[in-house]
């Protein structure tokens, strides 16, 4: 049967049902009322019944008044606290605009979620602590004045420290967001593109849950808080991985999103009730819904509301009528909603204009949501999201409150000043020609207000926000010659992807750092020839392994475990990439440095995820990104979408990005060792690797001696052939090497040109140094000259460089070159499907065009006829009119 029912055929029936499941609730409770119609659902759906998906509640709050815990707080203290807190977020803004520096700042965010953060500073956030690590918050990204005037009120911060917000050039100034990076003791993580934090904290909490699992760290006790804005719940990384969380049944994570209905320029869903919307969606994905959307005042109404016509009204009303409500006054509230029917317009009608005014939204009252924040806490088995309506700009009068314009508010008149003022109820701290200084207030020392707001602190561990910028467990870390089998000949050719995973087998059985290594795929594990993992350490899956596998026969079958190892994250490199993060800044979130590995195909790197690449190196990320079937022309058979030629490129763009892309197995143990040593070592850099990896099998040579420091730094000499008519240096890495190998053989046996061979295993690395000594030059004009890596390895002579990458990976390193003479061939275009000899072709990377290039360099410089190029371009079969494969 489809379609729905529109008209009640047997009221006497439906009376029936009705009376049986209040029965059921009254003498066997929720919990039996809830398992029967379950029990129906499922017969329901199994005879073919269409039901509902996104159901949803009335526009009402989730938990009853009278079913609503004590608060553990003195309220009246906390409201003169948060009153105090919420008008220094406001000077630190004005204050700044002040100074005619363009700063920008955001202030409407803050007033509305105030009451979301000092309830949970209160009586919820543990600091971090020896015992644990403490509680995990992600602060929504643009409260962090609300977060920096909590921290001054603590004596955390200084008055000069507000003056400086968004003003960090000199050293002295606080962040606009948070930023680990630029505040290393205070921040923990960065939550701002909008949709960072939302996905984060998801993995987070769940990476929590592995490491207890594993028998890492105790982390019951921890509880993850996400803090999100209704608006930012558009992106689809704050709504990806939802179903996730209550799969991995992850009762430690808790998602408040602040309901303000507003998003940057106007409503999230004027139309519509965007609470309504996304309690559909978490409940279908299977979380703890809680809603708060009344605050106390509402309470005797809806006791009164005898008709069921003020719950008629809130649950008809949309967001765009809401929001103009809160931004008008009691008598536009009174004619406008309350008016709309007799009997609403009847139960407010002994309340004055003002009292209709004051009724709160549900996310502005403490009481309200730490019931909230407890019913979170109480819940076992699954996550939990509270959705708090609250009022965008709340105070902030004419300025802001309830207004599309809200978002940008940076400045306010004095006179709006005052009306905030009087809004806190701050008058007796500042008299009218106070207010023209725009002060920060600070507590008496010795007040009750000073005395709870520390012991509230003490009595959760401490003072938060607060990064642990160090761990202090030493690790032993292994030295290069555990990789003694990879820095030898290998017996039979292998790609450089096998390389890094024997290299991966050495590092788990190693005892010093094994148990710390944490493995992370996307579902290409046995793509990269990793399936061998399954048996050998197993797959993390919080329910362990509840059926046979297919494959339980075979040794490597897939093997799934409470404590396993590897995290299997399926299709999924965004979320891939936020277990990545979670276990490489386990070092300052739980005291306990992990060594993430997270290989993946090269091509889905950077580029679908450089947002949150950007972000690890903001949140002092420490690992190692493996970046499988590297290079344009490797992955064949794949084309366009697949090709990676660019990846280096994007990587380059993290500051603290250290990128390399080895051509032999020895490179990769060398790099490897280094990345583990600088990382996680006495140094303990904040750096994180990205290698490239190739899936083309060749011969793996042993180390040249004394090859080290040149791995590490980017550059170092591998061969060279004999030629007597003249000389030129060809750079190259990964597979594009065995292309200029042989293209040295051809200039030695053909042309008698000799060949000095260079295996450059980090352009980008190169660069850097080169651009760090110009800088140092430039500004040490009577000092001695530094001089490149670059150029202290390399001579003057016509060269060529040639790589699997965009011309501009290899381009990058002209400035610091002894030599004028310096052609690149790289892969710029596209990717496409063909053999991998016709795409090096194609994109004019194969021995050939190396030989080509390495004659035109020769006859530039008059050191042979330019007849002898031309005779070469027609010996090799090179069309010079085909079109450029950039365009191609």
């Amino acid at each position: 049967m489809s379609g729905s029912i529109v008209q009640d055929v047997d009221k006497q029936e439906t009376h029936e049902w009705l009376q049986a499941l209040e029965a059921v609730m009254q003498e066997d409770g929720i919990d039996r009322a809830k398992f029967l119609l379950d029990e129906m659902i499922t017969k329901a759906r199994s005879e073919g019944v269409e039901l509902p998906t996104g159901i949803t509640t009335n526009y009402i709050n989730t938990i009853a008044p009278q079913d609503e815990p004590a608060y553990p707080g003195d309220i009246s203290l906390e409201r003169r606290i948060r009153s105090i807190i919420r008008w220094n977020a406001i000077m630190i803004v004005l204050r700044a605009s002040k100074k005619g520096l363009d700063l920008g700042g955001h202030m409407a965010s803050y007033q509305s979620a105030a009451a979301f953060y000092e309830v949970g500073f209160n009586h919820l956030f543990r600091a971090p602590n020896e015992k644990d690590g403490g509680d995990l918050v992600y602060y929504q990204g643009h409260i962090s004045p609300g977060i920096y005037a909590r921290a001054f009120m603590e004596g955390r911060l200084t008055e000069a420290q507000l003056d400086n917000f968004r003003q960090e050039v000199d050293g002295e100034g606080i962040s606009s967001y948070p930023h680990p990076k630029l505040m290393p003791d205070f921040w923990q993580f960065p939550t701002v593109s909008m949709g960072l934090g939302p996905i984060s904290a998801i993995y987070q909490a769940r990476f929590l849950k592995y490491l207890n699992g594993r028998g890492m760290k105790d982390t019951s006790a921890q509880r993850v808080y996400a803090y999100l804005g209704d608006g930012e719940m558009d992106e689809p990384e704050s709504r990806g991985a939802i179903s996730f969380a209550a799969r991995e049944g992850l009762d430690n994570l808790c998602f408040l999103i602040n309901c303000n209905l507003q998003r940057l320029d106007g409503p999230v869903m004027g139309n519509g009730k965007i609470i309504q919307e996304l309690e559909g969606l978490f409940k279908g994905a299977g979380w703890n819904v809680v809603k708060v959307i009344w605050g106390n005042g509402w309470d005797k109404l809806l006791a009164k509301d005898t008709s069921g016509k003020l719950l008629q009204l809130m649950n008809e009303t949309v967001d765009g009528d809401y929001q103009t409500y809160k931004s008008k006054d009691g008598a536009y509230c009174r004619e406008h909603f309350f008016g709309r029917y007799p009997e609403t317009a009847a139960l407010v009608a002994d309340m004055t204009d003002a009292e209709i005014f004051a009724l709160q939204r549900g996310g502005h009252s403490p009481s309200k949501l730490y019931a909230a924040y407890k019913n979170a806490m109480d819940t076992s088995g699954k996550p939990t999201v509270i959705l708090a309506k609250t009022v965008k700009g709340y105070g902030m009068g004419e300025a802001a409150e309830g207004k599309n314009i809200a978002h940008q508010v940076k400045k306010m008149d004095m006179s709006t000043v005052l009306q905030l003022r009087d809004r806190l109820g701050l008058k007796d701290l500042l008299s009218d020609e106070k207010v023209n200084e725009l002060p920060y207030l600070k507590l008496e020392e010795g007040s009750a207000e000073y005395r709870y707001l520390h012991e509230r602190r003490q009595a959760l561990e401490g003072y938060t926000p607060k990064r642990l910028p160090e761990f202090t467990k030493p690790l032993e870390l292994p030295a290069l010659d555990k990789f003694q089998g990879l820095l030898d000949e290998q017996k039979r050719e292998i790609s450089t992807t096998m390389a890094f995973v024997r290299a991966l087998n050495l590092m788990l059985k190693d005892k010093g750092i094994g148990k710390n290594v944490v493995p992370i795929v996307a579902d290409e594990a046995r793509t990269f020839g990793m399936e061998g993992l399954f048996r050998q350490i197993g797959i993390y899956n919080p329910k362990g392994q509840t059926y046979t596998p297919q494959d339980r026969d075979v040794v490597s079958y897939y093997k799934e475990s409470t404590s396993g190892q590897v995290l299997q994250e399926g299709i999924n490199e965004l979320g891939a990439m936020s277990s990545w993060v979670a276990a490489a800044t386990s070092y300052s979130t739980n005291d306990l440095p992990m060594i993430p590995f997270y290989i993946y195909y090269s091509m889905f790197g950077f580029q679908r995820v450089g947002d949150m690449a950007y972000m690890a190196g903001d949140q002092q990320a420490r690992g190692f990104l493996l970046g499988a079937t590297a290079g344009r022309t490797t992955l064949n058979g794949e084309g366009l979408q697949h090709e990676d030629g660019h990846s280096h490129i994007l990587a380059n763009t993290v500051p603290n990005c250290v990128s390399y892309d080895p051509t032999f197995a020895y490179e990769v143990a060398v790099i490897l060792q280094d990345g583990i040593r600088r990382m996680y070592g006495p140094e303990q850099e904040n750096v994180f690797y990205y290698m490239t990896l190739l899936n083309e099998n060749y011969a793996m040579r042993a180390m040249p001696e004394g090859a080290e420091e040149g791995i590490r730094r980017g550059i170092y000499p591998l061969e060279s052939t004999a030629g007597d008519k003249a000389k030129v240096q060809l750079l190259s890495s990964g597979t594009i090497m065995l292309q200029v190998q042989e293209a040295a053989k051809i200039l030695s046996e053909e042309y008698g040109i000799g060949s000095d061979i260079f295996s450059v295993t980090s352009f980008n690395e190169l660069t850097r140094d080169g651009q760090d000594v110009e800088r140092w030059n430039m500004l040490h004009p009577t000092a001695e000259a530094k001089t490149a890596y670059v150029a202290q390895v390399l001579n003057d002579l016509p060269t060529i460089a040639a790589t699997d990458y965009m011309k501009n990976y290899a381009e990058q390193v002209r400035a610091f070159l002894p030599t004028s003479s310096y052609r690149v061939l790289g892969t710029d275009g596209f990717g496409r499907s063909d053999s991998r000899a016709n795409l090096r072709r194609h994109f004019e990377v194969n021995a050939s065009y190396v030989v080509v290039a390495a004659l035109a360099e020769l006859a530039k410089q008059g050191q042979i006829d330019k007849q002898v190029v031309a005779d070469a371009i027609t010996k090799f079969g090179i069309n010079p009119d085909k079109t450029n494969p950039l365009f191609a």
